[in-house]
């Protein structure tokens, strides 16, 4: 494959300093274009809406686990929805809404992929920046305008959108159903709008970099499997989040311009409406269509990183890295054709229902050849313990438990008990939530000393890996029960049907892991944000690793690399190579300087390169001929 490069990107040293005008502080931290600076804007904001997103869990966990206490000082923050101390029922499904939206979307779409798209593609692929600077800062402030319009529902009488993260009709699409159906709805479609504009405006960014930017010697099967997975993740979001705007486009039209596209045959007390000839399994299959691409929009970063960290960390090259590619790729393309497993008891017709089931059967294979090569590179190597790795290593645990009862429920006839119940909710938890949010934290820890030049406290990684590790399996694990009983999600008391309040006690349990579980992020915020003033000062190369990154001065520049930048000989996972004099040999090293642990493959069928080292081999082996005559 060639490789395209823009002169102008590569040997320009007048991209050193920018020292052609001075950058205020508005240009520097505000209304940045310099792709580490919004990287960190993402991640910070990401980390802030993730801190809300678990109080709100937190909050909706206590309701379920204390029914019928009432606790004053909810009363005292959250006035009328928590009237008495017990948070009012309406509340409670917003509570519900807003936690899932924040975290499926602000977190680990935009916390994720916009923090590590952003800091690593240029770095990683050696180019000066993004193809478009300012494309990228306008990708972060419409993110951040979708965040704070989404929080501003929260300070309206009616209170915020509620009828769960997917946002089914008829509960959107009339504005008189519930309080959660008024204005907060309004402002959740507004917000949604923006995050889907931002999140396009990121892609289109990434994906032009990725093809366009690479540094000499750069070729598509020589870029980390971080690259690959932020290249394919942009995509799947180029195709994908336009439908949901489709969608919420006719939502709108139904809720102020009286259209019938979700709405038929609805009575809303006495009322008979008027609406006739729509359906609400349309806004599910417009819903879904992203929404099952959007799972792995989640999930690929998170993979990609863990490739990454655990081939660093186990010095030993990614096991089959061609096959992590093709299965990336695999997983890209089946995205898009499995969304009707959410929909089998929609009443779809049995053979559509049997083409979904066995699709989503097939996606799992991709998703275990992953698995696989993560264990494969983990088998017998040099391991060292970092936080980062031990959240990659977390990541493929999630992976493996969430992923296996994904069999479950990608089979139409099991789905059709479990379908709604809490299995559903332990089951996404693991495999997307908490896998991704753990796949998130291990590129935070590994990545920290690029992003702020100082370490993080392994100590306090520790401590916030075991305790988050623990608790996660703690709180998830028991919902898999629940659900095979067949309690339903989203209700509001366990207390109201007789076979559910064996329950509770669980609840109970569950609602103190969740809530030891978040006290554990405290660990996590201190390290993350007293390190970035008083961590120890980073080496440029902290971990021995061997992509491009690491050959960037620490201190941040405009451009990345003072002078030229650098050209790319191998791939970036020459780790604990026979012969050579060092564990690791960063892709800048020619298979000149490193003749004695060069093999046959590293060559790729170039004549000139093999003839020299044969010529070296040849002349070696008469040397030492020599000596022992």
């Amino acid at each position: 494959m060639s490789t395209i490069s823009l002169h102008d990107t590569h040997n320009h040293d007048s991209h050193d300093d920018h020292g052609h005008h001075k950058e205020t502080f508005l240009s520097k931290y505000v209304f940045s274009m310099d792709h580490k600076m919004i990287a960190k804007q993402f991640l910070i904001t990401g980390i802030i809406m993730a801190v809300i997103a678990m109080g709100l869990s937190i909050l909706f966990r206590i309701q379920l686990a204390w029914p019928d206490k009432s606790f004053p000082i909810l009363e005292t923050f959250l006035g009328e929805w928590a009237e008495g101390g017990r948070i009012k029922p309406d509340f409670y499904l917003a509570l519900v809404t807003i936690h899932g939206t924040i975290m499926v979307f602000f977190v680990l779409t935009a916390g994720l992929s916009g923090t590590f798209s952003n800091l690593l593609i240029p770095l990683q692929i050696g180019a000066r920046d993004m193809a478009s600077p300012f494309l990228n800062m306008l990708s972060y402030w419409f993110f951040f305008s979708a965040c704070v319009i989404m929080m501003s529902s929260f300070f309206i009488q009616t209170g915020p959108a509620s009828a769960g993260w997917t946002i089914y009709p008829p509960l959107s699409a009339l504005p008189t159903a519930i309080k959660g159906s008024g204005l907060g709805m309004t402002l959740w479609l507004i917000s949604m709008v923006l995050f889907v504009a931002s999140s396009l405006m990121g892609g289109i960014n990434y994906v032009s970099t990725v093809l366009n930017m690479r540094t000499k010697g750069m070729d598509l099967w020589k870029m980390p499997l971080t690259i690959w997975a932020f290249f394919l993740t942009a995509i799947l979001g180029i195709l994908s989040f336009p439908v949901l705007v489709a969608g919420v486009v006719l939502l709108v039209f139904d809720r102020s311009f009286g259209t019938s596209f979700y709405l038929s045959d609805i009575v809303m007390g006495t009322q008979v409406l008027p609406n006739e000839g729509g359906s609400p399994i349309l806004w599910q299959h417009l819903f879904w269509f992203l929404g099952h691409p959007e799972v792995y929009i989640v999930i690929m970063p998170a993979l990609g990183i863990s490739s990454e960290v655990i081939s660093v960390n186990s010095r030993k090259p990614i096991f089959g890295y061609h096959a992590m590619i093709y299965s990336l790729i695999g997983i890209t393309i089946l995205s898009f054709i499995v969304w009707g497993h959410h929909m089998f008891v929609t009443g779809m017709n049995p053979l559509l229902g049997g083409v979904f089931m066995i699709t989503t059967l097939i996606i799992a294979v991709p998703s275990a050849v992953k698995t696989f090569n993560y264990l494969a590179t983990l088998w017998r190597g040099n391991i060292k313990f970092t936080p980062a790795m031990l959240f990659a290593i977390g990541l493929v645990s999630f992976f493996i438990s969430g992923g296996l009862t994904g069999l479950f429920l990608g089979n139409a006839s099991l789905d059709i008990n479990l379908h709604d119940t809490y299995f559903v909710v332990a089951h996404f938890h693991l495999v997307m939530g908490s896998a991704a949010i753990f796949g998130m934290l291990a590129g935070v820890y590994h990545w920290y000393p690029k992003m702020f030049g100082r370490m993080m406290s392994n100590k306090l990684g520790y401590l916030h890996f075991w305790l988050t590790f623990i608790c996660a399996y703690l709180v998830f694990f028991p919902l898999h029960f629940l659900g095979l009983d067949g309690v339903p999600r989203r209700y509001y008391a366990f207390t109201e049907f007789e076979f559910m309040q064996k329950w509770l006690t669980v609840n109970v349990f569950v609602t103190w892991a969740a809530i030891i579980g978040g006290l554990a992020q405290v660990a996590f915020l201190w390290n993350f944000f007293y390190s970035i003033f008083k961590g120890k000062k980073a080496p440029q190369n902290p971990w021995g690793a061997n992509t491009l990154e690491w050959t960037a001065p620490v201190e941040h520049i405009h451009g990345n690399w003072p002078g030229e930048i650098p050209t790319v000989y191998r791939w970036p996972y020459d780790y604990s190579k026979p012969g050579a004099e060092q564990d690791f040999i960063p892709q800048t090293i020619p298979f000149s300087e490193t003749m004695s642990s060069n093999m046959p493959h590293d060559f790729e069928g170039n004549a000139e390169a093999e003839r020299i080292q044969k010529e070296w081999e040849d002349q070696r082996d008469a040397d030492e001929k020599t000596k022992l005559d």
